[in-house]
């Protein structure tokens, strides 16, 4: 396949109006374009799916638009200024650095991409290229951020002592075919897999579910998880860490006997310099039959992020959160709006020509993602039916909240009467990260840790070792 050719990109006049073309009108693409058509600075100017019935939906409220199943038209439209990424993950670096290499600039959806390896081309493309390239982790632009992060600053709940991330949504099976599912005769199939390998496919839906496949998707943690590693880059570390230098994971795909291959049950312990990191996904019911998500037990709370500090702790979620004191009593309140002008401050960068004025510039977003990625590929080293708890608890047997954690986990598989010594559950080994050249270190650069780094690319659809 052909790459774009780099054409320079147009100087917006004062009154002149940004044409942006969307890739990918699927759920979170929809949601997009309707940002962005908010936006009186903004002419909808291309509309792009590999399903040319979600193309045709999209056309019917944007009839001047050009409509296409080939992202490379909208690439290569001169007539276009910026694209709007929401693809599957497998395509978001590749569409990335075409539409760089083409002198468009950039909104990408997260997870930036879907290895570490080529989450660094997507930098470098945009470097090289000098383009203007915003991470879709839309929390970045409201203000909650900001004025957290000064209340930490101020003292009052002393000095952070780790910080536990959360994600507990429910979600259903999806399925497992005896025969794999053909796709619909509306998808340009060779266009969906761009990337990734022909593989078959057992789930039931074709749509949504490549989510749980690792041919296509990193699992709940790399979808949801990059919003919440990236509010823990953004207001804990200040985005002065890139990937974390040490990581263990355990867990599994339990509950389920579907064709879905990333767990569903899901812990890690982050190492940095600074604060350690623990994190957990569990998308399985509070309890068997109950219709409620799981709450992080020590706080009741199913917040994003909790920082705990000598005097107290900070909970929050998605828009809003607050600062106890150790007996629990609230402190200070928090409310934000979701991020609702992160499509505006991408086009005002736009205009402005400066990617210091994005708020979710695209190398942070791919240390956010590469978070995510590094506590996968922790999962993925692990043998099948390793798990034991005691060697689970042994692994940071003096960090009590990781005992935390483990137990937690236990309750949980309880709640939803799992055996665990009868479930496929896994704990990988500690796995070291050779943080400046973004790769594993030591022991842990093994054929099999590195091949998880990076991913084989379908013939004409390959990353560029340079951009």
């Amino acid at each position: 396949m052909a790459v774009p050719a780099y054409s320079a990109s147009r100087v917006l006049g004062a009154n002149e109006r940004v044409r942006v073309g969307f890739i990918g009108l699927g759920g979170r693409g929809r949601g997009s374009l309707g940002w962005f058509n908010e936006l009186q600075e903004v002419e909808v100017a291309g509309l792009c799916d590999v399903d040319q019935g979600q193309v045709d939906r999209a056309k019917r409220d944007h009839s001047q638009a050009t409509g296409t199943t080939d992202l490379r038209r909208i690439i290569e439209d001169d007539g276009i200024d910026a694209v709007v990424i929401s693809a599957c993950n497998h395509w978001h670096s590749l569409a990335t650095i075409w539409a760089c290499q083409a002198g468009k600039d950039v909104y990408v959806e997260k997870p930036g991409s879907h290895n570490i390896w080529e989450g660094r081309r997507m930098v470098e493309a945009a470097r090289k290229y000098d383009r203007i390239v915003q991470g879709g982790t839309q929390q970045r632009s409201d203000p909650l951020q900001e004025e957290l992060k000064d209340f930490l600053d101020s003292g009052a709940l002393g000095a952070m002592k780790y910080v536990r991330l959360n994600r507990y949504g429910l979600r259903k099976s999806i399925g497992k075919r005896d025969t794999p599912l053909t796709p619909p005769a509306n998808v340009d199939y060779d266009l969906w897999l761009g990337p990734a390998q022909d593989l078959p496919m057992y789930r039931e839906q074709f749509h949504y579910d490549w989510h749980w496949v690792w041919n296509t998707g990193n699992g709940d943690l790399g979808n949801w998880g990059p919003h919440i590693t990236d509010d823990l880059r953004n207001v804990v570390f200040r985005d002065q860490t890139g990937l974390p230098s040490r990581v263990v994971s355990g867990g599994g795909r339990l509950g389920w006997d579907d064709a879905g291959e990333t767990p569903n049950t899901h812990f890690v312990y982050y190492q940095t310099d600074t604060v350690p990191v623990i994190m957990s996904v569990h998308n399985l019911p509070r309890a068997k039959g109950v219709d409620a998500g799981a709450v992080y037990e020590r706080r009741r709370t199913g917040g994003f992020m909790v920082i705990e500090c000598e005097n107290g702790y900070y909970a929050g979620g998605r828009g809003g959160g607050s600062a106890h004191d150790l007996n629990g009593d609230v402190i200070q309140r928090f409310r934000g709006d979701g991020g609702r002008n992160h499509a505006r401050n991408f086009i005002d960068a736009v205009r402005s020509r400066s990617r210091d004025d994005l708020k979710a510039e695209i190398e942070q977003t791919h240390y956010s993602s590469g978070w995510c990625h590094a506590g996968n590929i922790a999962w993925q080293l692990a043998e099948a039916e390793s798990y034991d708890r005691d060697q689970a608890e042994a692994r940071a047997a003096d960090f009590e909240p990781w005992q935390d954690v483990i137990e937690d986990f236990h309750s949980h598989l309880a709640a939803n009467e799992i055996d665990p010594s009868g479930a496929d559950v896994r704990l990988g080994p500690w796995v070291d990260f050779d943080t400046e050249n973004e790769t594993l270190a030591g022991d842990s650069a093994t054929p099999e840790g590195l091949a998880l780094i990076r991913r084989e690319y379908r013939q004409g659809f390959e990353v560029p070792e340079q951009v």
